[in-house]
Order: C-alpha cells, then structure tokens, then sequence
C-alpha cells in the first residue's frame, strides 16, 4: 500500500454528541493504519505515517478507536498511537486527562462492529524500536505466496508492538524473522520478543 494520508473514499464519520467540543490537532507516533470503521476487521484505507498530522474528531466512550479528519478523507485510528497537545504536554491519546475536551462518537451500527472475533491483544510499548527497513523481495513473495488466516487482536498492527505468546509465528526460510497475518495485516516479528519489526503494507 503506497504511505499517504488517506482517501476520500474512507467511512463516514458519525455524528458527534456534542458540538461543544473543538477537533483536536493530533500527529501519528509511528506507521499507522487508518481503517474505514473502528476495529481491526474493518478495512485499511490509508496510513497517517510517523509525524504526520491530522484532526482528531472524536472517540468512542470506553473504547480506543477514535475518528480523523483531513483534507484527504476519514477514518479511524487506534488513540494509542497518536498524540495531542494536552495543558502544555504532548500525550498519548488513550492516556488524555479526564477533563480534555474529546468528543464522544457513537459506535457504528453495523454487523461488522457487532462481531467480536478478538482472541487477545496487541501490546503497545513506550520504548520505541525501528523498523527493520524493507526486507528483501523474495521475503514479501513468500509471505504473499503462504499467506495464513488472519488472527484478529484488539489493537492495531504497528512496528514495535508485541504480540501475545498464543498468536503463532511462521517461518520463512533463511531469515531470522518470522511472520503472521495480524487483523489481516501481514508482518514481520522477531520470535525472540514477539515484537513487530515490519509490517508489510
């Protein structure tokens, strides 16, 4: 998938409850994917990169999905990737203090939202890592060529994230790391820390 912020063609945000609140200046941690609908099972429609800004519009109560905005579309990302300006204080969304003034959206309606398939979760960490780069051709053929079902995680896939010990990792053959198709992303992680180290877009 080409980096770009993302297309028109994204799912339409919902109606805010509450106009009093002001859009929020936000700006992407790492790679981030940007979905139609606020979940791993709705579709990637673009990525917010590193530093990349864009207008948060609001959240959903209870959960980490929230909705963005930009002159090039909409959609949703997971808030424990992208942060604010907070009192002065760049802060990690999900850790926003309880009087920041985000506006709560309400959850889609649709089958798609209602189906809960998670079997565990992705771990976000503080410590940053870099991406291993682009591994070699013959690595994203035989990821592309053996692809495997897809395992569904409450969070979403980003360099550095690590992945619960009940999610199995493939072998590639000739090459330290191994693979898994997370929320139908496929990505490269180091079997030693369960870390992501590249996700394949």
């Amino acid at each position: 998938m080409k980096r770009m912020l993302f297309p028109a063609l994204a799912g339409a945000l919902l109606a805010m409850s509450g106009a009093a609140f002001a859009d929020t200046p936000v700006a992407a941690v790492t790679d981030l994917n940007v979905r139609a609908g606020p979940g791993p099972q709705y579709p990637v429609v673009g990525v917010l990169a590193a530093g990349q800004s864009a207008t948060l519009t609001g959240c959903i109560e209870g959960s980490k999905w929230c909705t963005i905005a930009e002159a090039g579309g909409k959609g949703w990302v997971y808030s424990d990737y992208v942060t604010a300006d907070f009192g002065g204080s760049r802060v990690v969304v999900t850790r926003r203090p309880a009087n920041a003034d985000i506006a709560v959206v309400a959850p889609p309606t649709d089958d798609v939202y209602t189906r809960d398939t998670y079997t565990g979760a992705i771990v976000s960490n503080d410590d940053a890592i870099e991406s291993i780069g682009r591994p070699p051709a013959e690595v994203g053929t035989y990821v592309t060529e053996h692809r495997v079902d897809p395992v569904y995680l409450d969070g979403e896939v980003v360099t550095g994230a690590t992945l619960p010990d009940t999610v199995e990792l493939r072998e590639i053959p000739d090459y330290r790391y191994r693979y898994v198709y997370v929320n139908n992303q496929p990505a490269l992680v180091d079997p030693g820390t369960r870390r992501i180290v590249y996700v394949m877009r």
